[in-house]
């Protein structure tokens, strides 16, 4: 069970630029994914923005899976930047991995 940190999406932007808010939750973005990740980003920004900070360590796996090809941006209806949201939490768990402040 993890502890909720409600300004873990604020931290966020120490480790890269990151908007979290502007995506409408829809899925057009997982639809077009061609590695079949259900789970990005969609449901990995919603879990950034609640404060949900073990789930994002917890999806290490599907985060750096992600091929940045941009192909869920193209689809995105609010031009959410979803590459770099993922360069950004790449990046956090990076540092928390390794301890790097």
């Amino acid at each position: 069970m993890y502890k909720l940190n409600f300004e873990f999406s604020t931290e966020l932007s120490k480790f890269g630029a990151v908007d979290l808010y502007a995506c409408y939750n829809c899925g057009c973005c997982t639809a077009i994914c061609p590695m079949g990740l259900d789970i990005l980003p969609r449901v990995i920004f919603r879990h950034a923005l609640m404060g949900f900070q073990g789930n994002i360590s917890d999806e290490k796996e599907s985060i750096f899976s992600c091929l940045l090809c941009k192909r869920c941006e193209e689809s995105c209806p609010n031009e959410v930047p979803i590459a770099g949201n993922i360069r950004t939490l790449r990046h956090y768990i990076n540092c928390e991995e390794y301890n790097i402040k």
